[in-house]
């Protein structure tokens, strides 16, 4: 190989890399897909100059474009309020729009399986031992008896605050698995979904059998909406990534997988965010007994309200 023939057939790719870096990223979006391996490329290219022994200008320049390259490559993006703003009021609630069928399949198994084990458990009160631990259920009686210590001692700030933490790393925790067992061709998703929405309804049944709904739904109204709904995002994806493992469209299974992520992406992000805040209300807003029930009823309704708005109407405009 001559050094005039190497530069003859690299030169236009090493000249686009040039422009990108710099115009310092300006570029990147557009051609975010042949960077990577336009990148990969010109590490090999210095290599190959270093090993035939060619012009040290010519090595100094492919040297600098690995360099360069490698920063704009894996730096690390700036916060912007105005891309959360996008994502939120657009890129999230049209992704959510895009795959509506999927879930609506998640959001049937959830509460499907939910009524049914509720029914269940207030027809055959001795179902919910079959289902759950005595001991889960002992816990659960303890938390929702109105008598109890846990309902009558007031929680202060800093329980509320470790709560919260717990909150989010239970949900989150829940809600990583159920998209991370999609790659098991979806089982681990619905196993998953099918799990939590078991686990719910043995538990609202059981509540509601044992006479304590009065201090039940007053908690649940107002974080489920974010929570429940955010669950099922998760395991949304996680069945998308099943889906694609399967129906390839042309491409190899890894390379599906990885186009099924970046579409899952918005997604689970999406449910992320929806599970902090979820987690906030069950921390700061939920526990609060004293509200009046009427106004925890009032909230939660509203806020399950604003969210059907939100998915359907948030991001239609261009």
């Amino acid at each position: 190989m001559t050094q005039g023939n190497f530069i003859k057939r690299r030169e236009n790719d090493w000249k686009e890399l040039e422009r990108i870096i710099r115009r310092r990223g300006k570029l990147l979006k557009q051609r975010a897909f042949w960077f990577p391996r336009a990148f990969r490329l010109v590490t090999g290219d210095l290599n190959t100059a270093r090993s035939h022994g060619f012009d040290p200008a010519l090595i100094e320049r492919l040297n600098r474009l690995v360099i360069e390259g490698n920063q704009l490559l894996y730096e690390r993006a700036p916060f912007s309020w105005k891309g959360l703003g996008n994502f939120i009021f657009r890129s999230f609630p049209r992704a959510a729009r895009a795959h509506w069928r999927s879930f609506g399949a998640c959001s049937l198994i959830f509460f499907g399986l939910a009524v049914f084990t509720a029914l269940g458990c207030l027809r055959f009160p001795g179902f919910v031992y079959e289902l759950l631990p005595p001991q889960a259920v002992m816990n659960l009686e303890e938390m929702y008896n109105p008598q109890g210590e846990y309902y009558l001692s007031p929680r202060n700030v800093s329980t509320d605050a470790d709560m919260f933490g717990y909150y989010i790393y239970n949900n989150i925790s829940i809600a990583f698995q159920s998209f991370a067992g999609g790659v098991l061709a979806g089982i681990g998703s619905l196993f998953i979904l099918a799990f939590n929405g078991i686990f719910i309804g043995a538990a609202a049944g059981h509540i509601i059998h044992a006479g304590f709904q009065d201090t039940f739904f007053p908690f649940i109204i107002g974080h489920g909406g974010f929570e429940l709904t955010a669950l099922i995002f998760a395991a949304q994806g996680g069945f998308i990534l099943g889906y694609r493992l399967f129906i390839t469209r042309g491409l190899s299974r890894g390379e599906s997988l990885r186009e099924a992520g970046k579409t899952a992406l918005p997604i689970i992000t999406g449910s992320a965010l929806m599970l902090v805040i979820a987690a906030a209300i069950e921390a700061f807003w939920s526990s609060r007994h004293e509200i009046p029930k009427i106004f925890r009823y009032g909230t939660g309704a509203g806020i399950i309200f604003l969210l059907t708005l939100y998915f359907v109407f948030s991001g239609r405009k261009t």
